[in-house]
């Protein structure tokens, strides 16, 4: 039989930690859907915006990692529901709490697996980037040979690519910080009375 009091410590668990997470998480999805949306609004603006055709497999995948965080806030959500429902009379099963926090478990795990390969999508991207510039203190240099217009030689990293790195950066983090209270939840939840 479950202790009285240890039910009532493992609801208030329940919801001061998924609320921690819940408010975590949105605030650095908020941050994350901002600058994917600066990124392509600017990148539409931007005078050379095909050069940056590199980095759109690393913001699909970061796009797709920020979805499933969405799915893990409404998962936190219903934490705190279940953390709300232990002190109630028609509580639900210990099995039926960790199998809500598995599946919690599981997309933190599925986002930090589709940011981590966007993040190297980018990162691959910005390299081969970097490694056209040209040598100097701002990139990229004009060259004018004689005779011709003149053109930019290499192709200098913008803030706006640097800020696609963002995103991911903020969107790993957010799964990362969900993985680790889904874990301490779980284990609270698993502690023997």
């Amino acid at each position: 039989m479950v202790d009285r009091l240890d039910l009532q410590l493992v609801s208030a668990a329940l919801r001061r930690v998924g609320w921690i997470r819940f408010w975590t998480q949105l605030c650095l999805g908020v941050v994350v859907v901002g600058v994917l949306a600066f990124n392509n609004i600017g990148g539409r603006l931007a005078a050379n915006s095909a050069r940056s055709l590199g980095l759109g497999p690393g913001l699909s995948l970061t796009t797709l990692s920020f979805f499933v965080l969405l799915w893990c806030l409404w998962q936190s959500w219903l934490v705190v529901r279940c953390g709300r429902a232990l002190a109630s009379p028609a509580r639900p099963g210990r099995g039926e709490t960790s199998r809500l926090i598995k599946r919690g478990v599981l997309a933190d795990l599925a986002g930090l697996s589709l940011a981590a390969v966007g993040y190297q999508a980018l990162a691959g991207s910005l390299f081969v980037q970097a490694s056209m510039q040209v040598p100097g203190f701002f990139g990229a240099q004009l060259a004018v040979p004689p005779g011709t217009r003149g053109g930019l030689m290499g192709l200098p990293i913008t803030s706006l690519e640097m800020l696609s790195v963002l995103s991911n950066t903020q969107v790993l983090f957010a799964h990362l910080i969900g993985l680790w209270i889904s874990l301490w939840l779980l284990q609270r939840v698993h502690r023997p009375s």
